[in-house]
């Protein structure tokens, strides 16, 4: 297809490469950024949006329309479709709503973010975490716990109420004009905060607000927020920041209840920001949960936060659940998939016992399950046997009529059943994937 996608690679980075931040739509559509671009969307797949074009269809869609396509964004004529309202739930309860832009909108936007970084990311802040290149959530709760070590031992949670949701469009455009002078691109952006909303069939227009589910928005949200690292830091507090997720540490409670008050003045005066008093808080560290983690008091040990523990609870019951028509080599595939992703981030803990504990309660979760597949008594009898379980113990177990939860904590199929049976089943410990994740750290 004559100067389709096809055609990009052989363009060279000098035709395209801007000289000043004046030129950032020809940086965001040059060849090698475009490529790089296209390449991430197709990595993070993703739902469709309100054209319901799919990440598969992307690139044949462009092999034809991205000359079109790139002179509408050169020439400023380029207008974002909708996104699309989904809400998802959240771990602690109730919902976050998402806006789902469509896959050439999040193109666009995954190349403009390529070139807005790198020229905010240097100046912001180091106690922010959230969404930065080399950076990532267990250096902020590793620099918590370092603040309490240090006697600091008092947090100041601060909870912004739908953040993504309430952000100025006037305020933020005027923060990113502060380092990007192409009209082009920043009408582009706006034109991205204003698109408006797909619900229920209904556009409803976007007044304030960056919604999440776009790449852009995470970069948008650290520049509205750089403001209150800059204010946080020219008062000389130890804090650090993910996203919304901002705590402060301070020495007293007293402190913490001054630094409080204040700086929910600063962020509803200055930032037009809500501060959700229901769940901002000043306590102790270790009673407070930070990105899923708390801590030990005096910041001893990481450990997982409560909620942190019955949430992964939570999706081990519902992929463990006996009703479920599924085959044990199936539940058992989709329990490794889950569990290989949540330990790798919650490895972090240094508290290998819960992982322990984990184990034991997920493997009664899948003896349950079991027992529910060899129904009959015939057939409970015959894997018994099958396991070297002794006589009586079978008998013991076959004829038994207690409920599937209490069988399953039984010394015979406990014996039966153990651990050395799971993992000949496939069964990847948690406890041994904790500990071969923090042995390669």
């Amino acid at each position: 297809m004559q100067g389709g996608l096809r055609d990009l690679p052989a363009q060279t980075e000098e035709t395209t490469r801007a000289s000043n931040v004046s030129e950032l739509v020809e940086q965001a559509v040059a060849a090698r950024n475009m490529r790089s671009a296209l390449k991430r969307v197709e990595q993070n797949r993703g739902a469709a949006g309100v054209d319901g074009m799919t990440v598969k269809q992307l690139r044949p869609w462009l092999l034809s329309n991205w000359p079109t396509l790139k002179q509408s964004l050169l020439d400023g004529t380029y207008r974002p479709q909708p996104v699309k309202r989904v809400e998802i739930p959240k771990p602690t309860g109730g919902t976050r709503r998402l806006g789902i832009p469509t896959v050439t909108d999040r193109l666009i936007q995954q190349a403009m973010l390529q070139v807005l970084t790198p020229l905010f990311d240097p100046h912001f802040s180091p106690a922010s975490f959230g969404f930065r290149p080399g950076k990532r959530g267990h250096s902020a709760v590793r620099q918590a716990r370092e603040y309490v070590r240090e006697g600091y031992a008092w947090v100041v949670d601060m909870d912004l109420e739908k953040f993504f949701d309430r952000v100025n469009h006037d305020m933020l455009m005027a923060r990113v004009a502060r380092r990007v002078s192409d009209k082009r691109l920043l009408r582009l952006i706006r034109r991205f905060l204003e698109s408006g909303v797909l619900i229920d069939g209904l556009v409803s227009a976007s007044e304030e607000g960056t919604p999440q589910g776009g790449p852009l928005s995470p970069l948008l949200s650290n520049i509205v927020l750089d403001d209150l690292d800059k204010e946080l830091e020219r008062r000389g507090h130890k804090f650090v920041r993910y996203a919304d997720d901002c705590n402060i540490y301070v020495r007293s409670r007293r402190a913490g209840e001054r630094v409080k008050a204040s700086v929910t003045a600063y962020l509803e005066a200055t930032l037009h920001l809500q501060v959700n008093e229901a769940k901002s808080a000043v306590d102790r560290p270790w009673r407070r949960k930070f990105l899923g983690f708390s801590m030990l008091a005096q910041g001893r040990r990481i450990r997982l936060a409560a909620e942190s523990v019955q949430r992964v609870k939570e999706v081990i019951r519902s992929l463990t659940q006996r009703s479920d028509a599924v085959s044990m080599s199936e539940r058992l595939r989709r329990l490794n998939q889950y569990l290989g992703g949540w330990t790798g981030y919650f490895a972090l803990a240094e508290t290998p016992s819960v992982f322990g504990e984990l184990d034991e309660w997920t493997r009664r979760r899948l003896r349950l399950c079991q027992w529910k597949q060899w129904k009959r008594i015939r057939t409970r009898v015959r894997e018994l046997r099958s396991l070297g379980l002794k006589e009586l113990d079978v008998w013991e177990a076959a004829g038994s009529r207690k409920a599937y939860w209490r069988i399953a904590a039984s010394p015979p199929l406990h014996k039966a059943m153990g651990i050395a049976y799971w993992q000949s089943r496939g069964l990847v410990p948690l406890h041994a994937r904790y500990q071969a994740i923090r042995n390669g750290w």
